[in-house]
């Protein structure tokens, strides 16, 4: 009964949506109508509104809901969607103050002498459009009432006319700032949860071990990473779109002709082509660039966004009158004198100390002001003129509440369908296909596509994404990043726009094209487009690097970047040390050989003996070194033999899981059942029980008699290459960490030595104040000695000193005592700091410089910036890491 009220579901939907109900209300409708069936039947029949459930109830179903609906009002931590309207606005602002009008224009007069031209230069624009607006509706009206009247009266092909059009208004979709890619970021941020915890009770499934490695875990993406990710593949399909226009032009003269300009390309042009063209573009690096640089995350950079469109906004409706640009060149020098105050003073409130800071407070306040002016001042002038402000903020509402409605109902729909057992039934269905992780991927996007052809983009990406998105997550097998998989379905989704008979870009521009412009033109017309779209689509596919290198590479060069122990770096972070070996190993074994010359005589016997030994472990990370290499290469060389047979082996232990989950679900209902006829359905589920537990004993007959021994082999391989690689990481470790805490410890000896006075100084304070006087100046004291690297000891007795003045019976003796004994341990310190950093400190700094970047790599804070480039080109590959479950 559960498969008929799933059935119910989806053609409730499917008819809800074919009949054109709004999707807003379609989704949650079709939700609410099948669980209340489901609940009815359940409570008539049986007596139990939850008999026809496969998880929970409709009390559940409610509770998800409401969670749900929490989760997108009230969650502080998910606030990803709060960029959608800021978003919107900035788009449809730039839209209503035509300034989208300007670009095509200047660009098709740029362009157009070119043969092919019109059309580079309508791709051309819907890029810069996509970057800034990222609406593909007002996209495509735009485009198709400024450019397509100028390429039809210039003997374009219709189809290719149409199809350009069209299709550059769809790259709003993939090319950031996208609303898009903001849902597919909160899609996935859930979906990785689920994932990382089905991947982990796969590894306690299959290993036994009760914890996997975090390196095996799933990485969780953002809207930043998104936008990141999303950027080169969106300019991959700008390049495919021009060049295919280009070649067409060149086969076909006819299809493309050249538009002469009959102006002239003259200085007055040229400044023309800049006021169109370079804020637009300030606007796309101002709000691009703070999110890659981490300037400003996703929210505060729609925000950003949304200002400056204001501001462009303001001067684009007022041209051509006296004092239109005022606003902007306020805001412009407002911007500046704060960028600059901040560099020369950086401006801290609670920490005002001299009148320099009070004087960049006040400029800094008073730039704020201009700023909050020229605002206010570009706000006004949008509302009055044409009552622009009014209409932009009215649709973004619409859109906003469109987006956020959606996401409601579509998690209810979600939460009912994984009630009726929906999820399971994919989930059984996915991983039952041949072809592994790449055949379930193929069909999942081969749905997306073809639902592309009756569904919008937000549908395709709050139903289907949290449906497939865990499953496709939690293979290790091909261990795809959640930013990879969601730019997949974005490029994908985008097609969306384009395919008959619901494209909504055709709609779009068939309500604004001419009567002579055929319908069945502009289905051709996308043909290619489409084509190109699903071209672009396999060679992200095949090139992972195209989405995960710019993410990878921000992360590991940011202010917040993961140090070089991170588990998840280890890997890539040896693959580059280990080939740096290879090409340097003489030059530091030569600085291992100068560094055992250096005269530590003077240093404390400890520190000595440490430093010594770590010139032994530096000798020693050679030999380690091949040793890795060598157990790497043993199972790499078993990995052909073994991964059939692992694949064989676990397939039917995943069918074994399942059969007994199932089997596990039927007997706890079993226990369940009530009503009238509840011995006939218990004979039912009995009879399939039986049925379980006869096909999980064939499928544990079916395991191929080698599998114990082999699997035990092929484990004793990796758990060799874990311990050599192990062994490795704990020596480079101990041959780096003497060497940089002697090299700290001694380059702080000028900060010891700047204590001598204030600590030498207590001894009269001890001796002519009150104790609780002294023991107040000593704390203070106490924080400067231990800032300073290596005097803990003396901190210790200073605050002996302390402890002496602070009972119940101060005794000053006492205290003069300690502190003789601190000042004591202090001269013995700076002693042989003093010898230590004449005779063997440059020598220990010039060592550590040759190994830091190898040996001492993993004991840095943070990658340095060529190892960083390098490591992530390593990390935006997908690893197979399927053979370690």
């Amino acid at each position: 009964m559960e498969l008929f009220f799933l059935l119910v579901l989806v053609l409730l939907m499917a008819a809800a949506l074919g009949s054109g109900f709004p999707v807003a209300f379609a989704l949650p409708g079709s939700a609410i109508i099948s669980v209340a069936l489901a609940a009815l039947t359940g409570w008539l029949v049986t007596g139990s509104p939850d008999a026809y459930f496969v998880h929970g109830g409709p009390s559940e179903w409610l509770n998800a809901g409401v969670t749900n609906f929490r989760g997108v009002y009230w969650e502080v931590e998910r606030d990803t969607l709060i960029a959608i309207p800021l978003f919107v606005f900035m788009g449809i602002m730039l839209q209503r103050s035509r300034i989208a009008e300007d670009l095509l224009v200047t660009m098709a007069q740029l362009f157009g002498p070119v043969r092919g031209g019109l059309g580079m230069s309508v791709v051309f624009v819907g890029a810069l459009l996509a970057a800034t607006t990222g609406i593909v509706g007002a996209t495509v009206v735009a485009m198709g009432l400024i450019s397509l009247p100028a390429m039809l009266r210039n003997k374009y092909s219709h189809p290719l006319a149409t199809g350009t059009i069209a299709a550059s208004g769809t790259l709003g979709q993939i090319i950031p700032p996208s609303i898009v890619l903001i849902i597919l970021a909160d899609q996935l941020a859930s979906a990785t949860d689920q994932a990382s915890t089905a991947r982990k009770a796969m590894y306690k499934d299959f290993t036994g071990e009760l914890s996997m490695p975090s390196e095996f875990d799933v990485s969780s993406t953002s809207a930043g990473e998104m936008f990141l990710g999303a950027l080169l593949p969106g300019l991959v399909l700008v390049a495919a779109y021009i060049i295919f226009i280009a070649i067409l032009a060149f086969v076909r003269p006819n299809a493309a002709p050249a538009v002469p300009y009959d102006g002239k390309y003259d200085a007055q042009f040229a400044l023309k082509v800049g006021m169109a063209l370079v804020p637009p573009l300030a606007l796309i690096f101002i709000v691009l660039g703070s999110i890659i640089t981490g300037i400003a995350t996703v929210n505060q950079a729609g925000a950003i966004g949304a200002v400056g469109a204001m501001i462009m906004g303001g001067y684009r409706l007022r041209e051509g009158h006296p004092r239109a640009y005022w606003p902007a060149i306020l805001a412009f020098a407002s911007v500046v004198v704060i960028i600059t105050i901040t560099q020369i003073n950086p401006i801290n409130v609670k920490n005002i100390a001299t009148n320099a800071d009070m004087i960049g407070l006040v400029i800094a306040v008073l730039a704020v002001i201009g700023l909050l002016a020229a605002l206010v001042w570009s706000g006004v002038r949008a509302y009055r003129i044409d009552d622009t402000l009014r209409g932009v903020m009215i649709e973004t509402a619409k859109t906003t509440s469109l987006v956020f409605i959606i996401l409601l109902g579509a998690a209810m729909l979600t939460a009912a369908f994984r009630a009726f057992g929906g999820e399971e039934l994919v989930k059984n269905f996915l991983t039952g296909l041949p072809g592994g992780f790449w055949g379930q991927f193929a069909i999942v996007m081969a749905v997306i596509f073809l639902l592309g052809f009756f569904l919008d983009f937000i549908e395709i990406a709050v139903v289907v994404v949290p449906i497939v998105a865990p499953i496709l997550l939690a293979d290790p097998s091909a261990n795809v990043t959640a930013v990879w998989l969601g730019v997949m379905i974005g490029l994908n989704i985008q097609t969306s726009f384009l395919t008959p008979p619901f494209g909504f870009a055709l709609f779009y521009l068939r309500g604004v094209a001419p009567a002579a412009v055929k319908t069945l033109s502009m289905y051709k017309g996308v043909i290619a487009f489409i084509v190109m779209q699903l071209l672009a689509l396999v060679i992200v596919a095949y090139n992972p690097r195209l989405v995960n290198y710019l993410p990878t590479r921000l992360s590991l060069t940011s202010e917040t970047a993961p140090p070089p122990l991170n588990p998840k770096l280890q890997h890539c972070v040896e693959q580059f040390v280990f080939n740096q070996y290879s090409v340097r190993e003489e030059e530091i074994r030569a600085a291992i050989d100068r560094a055992r010359k250096i005269d530590i005589s003077g240093l404390p016997k400890k520190l000595a003996q440490g430093i010594e030994e770590s010139f032994d472990d530096a000798q020693k990370t050679f030999e380690l070194r091949e040793q890795v290499i060598a157990a790497q290469a043993a199972v790499d060389k078993a990995k052909p033999a073994y991964r059939p047979l692992h694949s064989e082996a676990r397939e039917i232990q995943s069918r074994i899981a399942r059969d007994k989950a199932e089997m596990r679900e039927l007997e706890i209902l079993l226990r369940q059942v009530t009503g009238e006829d509840a011995a006939g359905r218990k004979e039912a589920m009995a009879a399939k029980i039986a049925l379980l537990d006869t096909d999980i004993k064939q499928l544990e007959a079916s395991i191929p008699a080698q599998w114990p021994e082999t699997q035990k082999k092929f484990a004793d391989l990796l758990k060799a290459e874990k311990t050599a690689r192990l062994k490795y990481r704990r020596n480079v470790d101990n041959a780096y960490e003497p060497v940089q805490e002697t090299v700290t410890i001694v380059g702080a000896t000028d900060a010891l030595v700047a204590l001598k006075p204030t600590i030498e100084g207590l001894r009269e304070v001890v001796s002519s104040q009150a104790p609780d006087k002294v023991a107040q100046q000593i704390a203070a004291v106490l924080p400067d000695i231990s800032a300073v690297p290596g005097a803990r000891s003396i901190r210790s007795q200073v605050s002996r000193v302390r402890r002496a003045l602070t009972g119940r019976t101060p005794d000053k003796d006492k205290a003069i005592a300690e502190l003789d004994k601190a000042i004591e341990m202090l001269n013995e310190e700076v002693a042989w700091r003093e010898r230590a950093a004449a005779n063997a400190l440059p020598g220990l700094r010039a060592y550590e410089r040759a190994i830091f970047d190898t040996i001492g790599l993993r004991k840095q804070p943070k990658l340095p910036p060529e190892q960083a480039v390098e490591v992530a080109g390593c990390m935006a590959h997908h690893r197979d890491i399927s053979l370690h479950f």
